[in-house]
């Protein structure tokens, strides 16, 4: 059974990222015309900042120069985090998104907007944000119903510092 390029890539790099705080979300090699890239995704439970990036991409490409993992051909290397409207698809991904809003495609069909209260080992306690004015509700969503997840984008929501004073 052969491993693919990507599957040899995740082997070779994930050590390096650990070693730096980070976990390594995604890896992918994508032709660009005659050029390839490598877009490495790394995160932690607290975010990364852009010194973490740089040092971990200085020591990516340390490792890759050192091997011959991408073949000879010239190729970029970009590292960098998830985008805002992540998808969730690994129990952390879940647990850095307490607090935030998402949306979820269901297995039994249809979606849900919510947000995440809580995470556990089978699910997740959300709030479910009212309608023309009705209080939100509380829901309890099982892993094993949920289909997709991805992060919603916020860009008016007060935060609890603000409501209180």
């Amino acid at each position: 059974m052969s491993t693919t390029q990507s599957e040899r890539l995740r082997e070779l790099l994930e050590p390096l990222v650990t070693s730096q705080g980070l976990d390594l979300e995604e890896i992918a090699v994508d032709s660009v015309g005659r050029k390839r890239v490598l877009r490495v995704v790394v995160d932690s439970d607290t975010g990364a900042d852009l010194d973490q990036i740089a040092d971990v991409s200085r020591a990516l490409s340390a490792k890759l120069d050192e091997t011959d993992a991408m073949g000879e051909g010239e190729y970029t290397l970009e590292v960098g985090t998830p985008g805002a409207e992540r998808s969730l698809t690994e129990h952390r991904h879940y647990v850095r998104a307490v607090d935030r809003l998402v949306k979820f495609q269901l297995t039994e069909g249809g979606e849900l907007v919510a947000r995440i209260l809580k995470v556990d080992d089978e699910g997740l306690d959300l709030e479910v944000p009212g309608v023309k004015g009705r209080r939100p509700t509380s829901r309890r969503l099982a892993f094993s119903d949920i289909d997709k997840a991805r992060v919603q984008v916020e860009f008016n929501r007060k935060n609890e510092k603000e409501e209180e004073a």
